[in-house]
Formats: C-alpha cells, structure tokens, sequence
C-alpha cells in the first residue's frame, strides 16, 4: 500500500469510500498530514475510532526516514533520507535573510544521468526516479526542520539530485499537492523547476500553465565550452535551450533565471563575460552566479576549483556594465557537504554521524 504522501484527495476518498466511511474525511486527514498534525494516531479530530485504526495499519507513517544530517554554522542543514528500497536523496533546508523563514531544495532523482563533470552528484551515476510521493516526503521533512528552529518553510527549488526535467510527471504532481491550499499550501509562486536545458522539458512545462519559476543551469556562454561541462550541451545547443526559455517567460510574464557556476580558468574569463552579456543582452533574464563548491576530481579527471574573489567580482561587472541583472547566489554551507551528492556519497563510504 501507498503512503500517504502518495495519494491526493480524491484517492484517498475512493479508499475510503471503499471502506464504507465519508468520503469528506480524506481531505481533513491529507491536510492534517501536510501540517504534520498526528490525525490518524487517536480519533481526537472526528474521525470514527474504525477509520483511524484502518489508517493506522494501511499506511505505514512515512515514505522516507532520516539517515543522516548535517548542520552547518550558518544554519543551513542537509538531510539524507533513507527511501523505502533502500536507496538515499538529500534534501537541503537553507535559512533566509529573514529570521523567520526559509527555503528548501528538493532532489527529483536518486543520483543522477546528466554527467555534469563539476557536480557530485554525477559520481554515483542514476538508479532511478522518484515517486511524488517521495518528492512529497522531502518537502515535509525540511517543513519540521524549519519549524523546529522558529522557521516557515516560504520557498522551494528543484535544484537537488536529478534532472527534473527527466522525471516530469512525477515532479509535477508533488508540485500540484505542494502549492495546493488544501495540501502543502505553498504557493506557486514559490516553487522554482530547474534544469540543465532539457528543451522538450521546457516546452512541456510551458504547456502546463502552472504559476512557476524557471532556472536553466547555464555554465558556459558557448556550446563547445559547455560540452565540456554538461554532456548535454553536446545534443542542446545554447540557442535552443534559450529559445524555450524566451517561450515560456513569454508565456509567465517573469523572468527566467540563468544559472552561472564560475570555475577558475574555464568559465570565468572577461572574454566569457562579454560572450554571455551579449548572449543575454536583449533578454529580460536574471543571472544567478555561483560560487564554486570544490568536490575533488570529476569524472574527467579534472580538480575543479573555485574563481578567485577578484575574477568573479569582475565577470559580474561585465554583466552589470550591460544592465543585465547579475547577482550572486550565497555560498552555503562551507563547513559541510554542502554541494549536491556529497553527503550521499560520503554517507555511502563510511558511517553517518551527526544525526
């Protein structure tokens, strides 16, 4: 039996109905179990003591349980969960500048296949995709990490393991339970799909209508430098991927953020700068620029390292210089594994602490 985090109102009431009680209580139960109220533990919300008991044995509590967790000194807090097979994802709780709040970063695979040769997560390759369901169980476990610490949960992107692209369907109907007010109560507004330029992704988000943000991970204002980095760039060409970027801020009415991860003497030159303003000049798009989080040698071979302070300063003044909006990311979690996949990864060779 499905969790239930894996069902919407509509499913759970066909159980219910099934099980000859109201219908109308799904819906009391789901949004009790968003806000991580313990409905289905005693009969104290309304339900009949044979409705809780019937919950109490059909679904099991949780989709996903803590395997590890890591806090940072600025607050920023990873967690790795252990999914029902066995297999971990990491999911990112990031506090904001207001103390009160706080975004959340969500993984949509277990590992990944893009083979971006700077990111850590391409290291222990793609085992599968992930269920709404347990795209569902992550937002939920960062919301009580944000409430244990004084903290709402105000905002979320896609930008953990996986290609969200590459798993759609599944994203979006965690999505849909996320923003509704009967569920997660989100927003969609709040919610941010990113990808590295898959362009039918793109295009079937657009089709979609839903109220969100989109980021295309850039990384190079070429397509023969950006081949080098993502493997896709090799089937997606810059011009393509930004051309279903035009349509579906055309079709939003906000910008498209693009984002940039400097690394030193590949990506970060002025030349680079000039390539990219021009790229992005006539283009109402807000450029998100990274700082880089060293994860030892790529799959190439390559120890990529971080811009220096000075080169990155002076590629966003390039980009300023042209009235493009340039801003850089926050650097997150430094004294963790804080970059995409390191956590998992390291979890994997040796045994978790600081849970």
């Amino acid at each position: 039996m499905p969790a239930l985090a894996d069902l919407d109102p509509a499913t759970l009431a066909q159980q219910f109905a099934e099980w000859g009680y109201k219908p109308s209580h799904a819906a009391r139960v789901l949004r009790a179990f968003y806000e991580g109220r313990e409905i289905i533990s005693s009969s104290a919300h309304g339900l009949p003591q044979g409705l809780v008991k019937r919950l109490q044995t059909t679904f099991p509590s949780s989709a996903a349980t803590l395997a590890a967790r890591q806090i940072a000194a600025d607050g920023t807090t990873k967690l790795l969960l252990r999914l029902g097979d066995g297999r971990t994802v990491e999911s990112v709780l990031m506090p904001d500048f207001r103390a009160d709040r706080a975004a959340g970063c969500l993984s949509s695979q277990v590992g990944c296949a893009m083979g971006c040769d700077f990111c850590a997560t391409t290291k222990t390759g793609f085992e599968r995709n992930l269920t709404a369901g347990e795209i569902v169980e992550q937002f939920l476990a960062l919301r009580r990490e944000a409430n244990a610490v004084g903290r709402k949960l105000q905002t979320l992107v896609f930008m953990g393991m996986g290609e969200p692209m590459l798993n759609l369907d599944a994203v979006l109907t965690a999505v849909r339970r996320l923003a509704d007010n009967a569920l997660g109560a989100l927003g969609w507004r709040q919610i941010t799909v990113s990808t590295v330029g898959i362009v039918p992704g793109i295009e079937a988000l657009t089709a979609t209508g839903l109220n969100l943000h989109l980021a295309v991970s850039l990384h190079a204002p070429d397509d023969a430098t950006r081949a080098r980095l993502l493997p896709m760039g090799k089937r997606f060409p810059i011009a393509d991927i930004l051309a279903a970027a035009d349509r579906f801020q055309a079709s939003r009415g906000r910008p498209v953020t693009i984002q940039y991860c400097l690394l030193a003497g590949v990506n970060d030159s002025l030349e680079h700068a000039h390539v990219l303003a021009e790229l992005l000049g006539s283009r109402r798009m807000h450029i998100n620029l990274l700082r880089y989080n060293p994860t030892g040698l790529s799959l190439r071979g390559v120890a990529y390292e971080a811009s220096s302070d000075e080169t990155s300063e002076a590629f966003a003044e390039v980009l300023r210089s042209r009235k493009l909006v340039a801003h850089f990311r926050r650097s997150r979690g430094k004294d963790i594994d804080a970059a995409c996949g390191q956590l998992r990864r390291r979890a994997s060779q040796e045994p978790a602490t600081n849970l």
